[in-house]
């Protein structure tokens, strides 16, 4: 028997995710034998969830909800011994997963096209000991997205986090980072550093237009700047995408990368849109480690 979780976080998708939710039922009751619903109420219920779900051996789970839940979700799953097939419904702000798989952003959309016949293998990021689907980010506009409250990423959508790292601009701080990139060490300065999964990142789907979801690799991009106006030079570079290192910008594909702080001061990532661990860290990639329905 065939057995799927639906997980679902209430609070995204505003007044309609009752409906979303009992859309979402109906189409799962018509491939699964039975369909589990359960409601996050908290920071970790989608992660415990799914990972009950591992223990109890079911065929698939998932979640409806933003980048935030469907972070969680992956994170429930990722290197368990039995790992159930993973989908989502995206109800968020920037849904990179979903842009990256070509899923419809429109709720009831993506429910209709919803199909576990059709589905890609997925590689899953790792840092410390948390994982991510999607980005790590470092440094000044890192920092600044961190900032973000939730109401102002509901209202404005991608727009405040553009908003948030223009204004963090006229303080750019450079950093000088250690980094040891398979094996290879380096000393850096710079004021941000990304490592992607996608070519999606904070809603601007051609960021690292080599970058797939199943690639097996790690995208390492930073800003060669110091100052503001070296910040400045490197913003049109890096919106036009990033497939080679230029005069503005370093990028490596990769597949382990390591990031410490030269004088060991306190900085904190940000993973998949929120406040991760602080420096250093050490990021890895679990290459095709998950089957995700698209």
């Amino acid at each position: 028997m065939q057995k799927a979780l639906l997980v679902v976080n209430p609070s995204s998708g505003g007044e309609q995710a009752k409906e979303y939710e009992q859309l979402a039922h109906e189409k799962l009751k018509t491939i699964f034998d039975e369909v589990v619903i359960l409601h996050t109420k908290k920071a970790g219920d989608a992660k415990n969830f799914a990972r009950e779900a591992t223990i109890e051996g079911y065929h698939s789970v998932f979640v409806m909800g933003g980048d935030g839940t469907v972070n969680e979700g992956i994170s429930g799953i990722a290197e368990q011994e039995h790992r159930p097939n993973f989908g989502f419904i995206p109800l968020g702000t920037v849904n990179d997963l979903a842009r990256a798989l070509e899923i419809p952003l429109e709720p009831e959309e993506a429910i209709e096209n919803l199909s576990i016949d059709s589905f890609k293998s997925l590689d899953i990021g790792k840092i410390n000991e948390d994982y991510f689907m999607n980005v790590v980010a470092i440094g000044t506009i890192p920092e600044a997205i961190n900032d973000v409250n939730p109401e102002k990423k509901t209202k404005l959508g991608k727009l405040a986090y553009f908003i948030s790292g223009i204004k963090q601009l006229a303080g750019t701080q450079s950093y000088s980072f250690h980094l040891t990139v398979d094996g290879q060490e380096e000393k850096i300065e710079s004021s941000t550093l990304l490592v992607g999964l996608t070519n999606s990142i904070g809603g601007f789907e051609t960021l690292i237009p080599d970058a797939k979801v199943d690639d097996g690799k790690l995208h390492l991009i930073y800003l060669k700047d110091s100052s503001l106006l070296d910040t400045l030079k490197t913003l049109p570079d890096l919106l036009k995408g990033v497939d080679e290192s230029t005069d503005n910008l370093a990028y490596q594909a990769c597949e382990k990368v390591e990031v410490s702080l030269s004088d060991n001061a306190e900085l904190a990532t940000n993973v998949d849109g929120d406040e991760g661990a602080k420096l250093p860290v050490k990021i890895s990639i679990l290459p095709a480690h998950l089957t995700v329905y698209c």
